[in-house]
């Protein structure tokens, strides 16, 4: 009897349990703790050991070690062995160059400072690499470290222009945080010519101190064209802008028009007098809109193009409108999203087409408080394209002409505009934040040469369209979030503790009795906006308030929105130009009908895609926001001598920039060209100091100056001071 015992319970012996215990538990958790436990770095050999793998396992144990090392987690240093980074004060980063030099090693772990790398420290890493950094110094916040590893390189192409010289050609970067030059072998120049604008692909990244080498891969242009200067910024950001050739052909066999079959299931809005209201130069039209006073309120009515119903999950249409997350907008040109047959023709709302729409249709009080909302399927017609301009007159009583040729859409425009007058009183009361800041507007000549950039014009007309997409957003947003309905939130932190605390303390000595509240809403601060409003103050006071606040991004989370003091807040009105709306529309489609079990996309994923989706958006506003910088040069180029009013926009500890009245433009006013003093920064205070005269120039101050100089190449606009005034 006991031998049998004894024989079953040899038959489950020890070892082979602790081998499959040890196999299921092999992660990189365990491989984490196992060099935790061992309290230094370990060979490949040890390591094994202490995992206690069978052989069939060492090569999976392997592999996630090189995992942990790819991730930064663990570092393979010399000798061939291992350690944890956090217990040897190394740091995964990525790292950003300033053209001076030096640079800052971002670090990818979230909530870590960033880290100051020397000069002498970077050994050989550029701009844009991913790199393994260690602390030396710590200095309270500040840390001090240098680069002991190039993980992986930032970067594969450079723009720049291109030079023969007398053995070999280069190419010298556009970006100035690249502080080399690729060397060019003969039969890699593409035919460049000197003073070209190029592409070049980086081949290889020779030994700290010397030139990478490469090939030029294309080459741009004339880089005085404008349409080269666009092309530089596309590049230079890696945007896409070339539909691949699946993209193309799903794009071409779509219809070219809406078909009978596609009208199943949609509500026939063919002959509700729908409008399209936008800039003169709209390339694509989302939304159309339509209002109908009632006896108890309003009903609006915000068609948005059903792009969903032609680009489906997964397909080569939708694969690369993920890649790109969202068009980007420059002056002359725009990079699509979505393919042309998509974004201008069958899923854009011009006039007298049919087109497919999702319907959001929301019924307000006389006060313009929501009272309920539904949302459908439709086709619809558009029966009139408005611009901005047009309306502002027709409401105005500017153009009678205009109106009459307008007179069946005048009295549905009225009900739009009071509607949106009390949407936006509403917003106000709220607490809603309105910055109400200028934006710039490029004016193109007939051969799309540069003629002027100025203030673009804001007026009622855009208020309407402004208050109902933010409406209809809302409706959507509190239709999934009630029913529980897993989807993609615009959400919009608290201003920043720290930069919100030095805003109190610097408006305090402006002279305002301003204290933080223990919860900071967005009603404190629009009051702060209301009480300096048409004060010398304004300009100053909204402008570093601006500053405190967070940049809005895409998440699963609804956590609400801050500037908008929105609860539940999405991004539904734009699904030719943003992938977050084509995601909502998907799941808004997917929970019209009530029973739906599984959602239409997981957390897990609506989280992937909403930081892909922020981090698109982030490159695209840089983008543009660097294609105007180049643009402004190029305008202030032929204006070296001539006089401006301005008026102060930042101060820094080497001189302060003056944002000009009469042209949408920024320069910079340099300490050393204050010849009348010496002048110190308080920047707590946004203010320089003259030692002897007293003299200030603070933020918000009107100043006169004249164009200095202008550097093209690297985008800056010197300014000097003619007069002062204010202070």
């Amino acid at each position: 009897m006991s031998t049998k015992k004894k024989k079953k319970h040899d038959g489950r012996s020890s070892t082979p349990d602790i081998l499959n215990k040890s196999r299921k538990s092999l992660s990189n958790d365990r491989i984490i703790t196992v060099m935790t436990n061992a309290g230094r770095p370990l060979y490949m050999r040890e390591l094994l050991n202490l995992l206690r793998v069978s052989s069939r396992e060492a090569k999976k144990a392997r592999e996630l070690v090189r995992e942990l090392v790819a991730e930064g987690r663990v570092i393979h240093i010399k000798g061939h062995r291992y350690g944890l980074s956090e217990l040897m004060r190394l740091v995964t980063a990525k790292l950003i160059v300033h053209p001076d030099g030096f640079g800052f090693a971002h670090p990818e772990e979230p909530g870590q400072e960033d880290i100051f790398i020397p000069a002498r420290g970077l050994k050989g890493a550029t701009h844009g690499d991913r790199v393994i950094v260690r602390v030396e110094k710590t200095r309270g916040r500040r840390q001090e470290g240098l680069v002991l590893r190039i993980v992986e390189r930032g970067i594969k192409k450079v723009v720049g222009t291109f030079y023969h010289r007398k053995n070999i050609s280069v190419v010298v970067p556009e970006d100035d945080r690249l502080l080399f030059e690729v060397l060019i072998p003969r039969k890699y120049t593409c035919g460049a010519e000197t003073g070209q604008i190029v592409e070049a692909e980086v081949e290889s990244f020779p030994a700290r101190g010397r030139n990478p080498e490469g090939r030029v891969v294309e080459v741009l242009g004339d880089p005085e064209d404008m349409k080269v200067q666009t092309s530089i910024v596309i590049h230079k950001f890696d945007l896409p802008h070339r539909f691949p050739e699946d993209v193309v052909n799903q794009a071409q066999n779509l219809p070219d028009r809406v078909a009978q079959q596609d009208l199943k299931g949609r509500k026939d809005l063919r002959d509700i007098p729908f409008v399209t209201i936008d800039g003169k130069d709209a390339r694509d039209f989302d939304d159309a809109v339509f209002v109908k006073k009632t006896r108890s309120g309003y009903v609006l009515n915000v068609a948005i193009a059903d792009v969903s119903h032609y680009v489906k999950p997964g397909s080569p249409i939708d694969r690369e409108a993920i890649a790109r997350g969202t068009s980007v907008y420059f002056p002359n040109t725009v990079v699509p999203m979505l393919p042309e047959k998509l974004s201008n023709n069958l899923c854009s709302l011009v006039p007298d087409k049919d087109r497919l729409a999702m319907v959001a249709r929301i019924y307000f009080d006389r006060d313009a408080k929501p009272l309920r909302a539904s949302f459908f399927k439709a086709v619809i017609r558009s029966h009139r394209r408005f611009t901005y301009h047009e309306v502002k007159q027709i409401l105005a009583g500017e153009n009678n002409g205009l109106a009459h040729k307008s007179r069946d859409h005048l009295k549905h425009l009225e009900w739009m505009a009071e509607l949106a007058e009390l949407l936006h009183g509403q917003r106000r009361l709220r607490g809603s934040i309105d910055f109400d800041l200028p934006e710039p507007y490029v004016i193109l000549g007939l051969t799309g040469t540069l003629e002027d950039i100025v203030r673009r014009e804001r007026n009622l007309a855009h208020q309407i369209i402004e208050e109902f997409m933010i409406a209809a957003n809302e409706a959507v947003a509190r239709f999934l979030s009630e029913r529980n309905v897993p989807t993609l939130y615009r959400i919009h932190g608290e201003p920043d503790a720290e930069k919100l605390n030095s805003f109190v303390e610097f408006v305090q000595g402006l002279g305002l009795n301003i204290k933080i509240p223990e919860k900071v809403t967005p009603k404190w601060c629009q009051d702060i906006i209301n009480r300096v409003s048409g004060k010398p103050q304004e300009y100053i006071v909204n402008t570093i308030l601006l500053r405190t606040m967070q940049q809005a991004v895409y998440s699963p989370e609804n956590s609400g929105h801050f500037g908008l003091a929105s609860p539940t807040y999405l991004h539904f009105t734009s699904p030719i130009r943003r992938y977050p709306d084509l995601i909502v529309h998907r799941i808004l489609k997917g929970n019209l009908r009530r029973g739906r079990k599984n959602p239409v996309y997981d957390y897990k994923k609506l989280e992937e895609t909403g930081k892909q989706c922020s981090a698109r958006e982030r490159a695209a506003m840089e983008a543009e926001r660097e294609m105007l910088d180049r643009l402004k040069v190029r305008f202030m180029a032929d204006k070296i001598g001539e006089s401006f009013d301005g008026i102060v926009s930042a101060v820094t500890s080497f001189g302060f920039f003056v944002e000009l009245k009469h042209v949408f433009v920024e320069g910079a006013v340099r300490l050393v060209d204050l010849a009348d003093d010496y002048y110190d920064a308080d920047l707590n205070r946004h203010m320089l100091i003259g030692r002897r005269t007293g003299r200030t120039f603070q933020i918000g101050q009107e100043v006169r100056v004249r164009v200095k100089s202008v550097n093209i190449s690297r985008r800056h606009i010197n300014l000097e001071v003619e007069e002062a005034g204010g202070h």
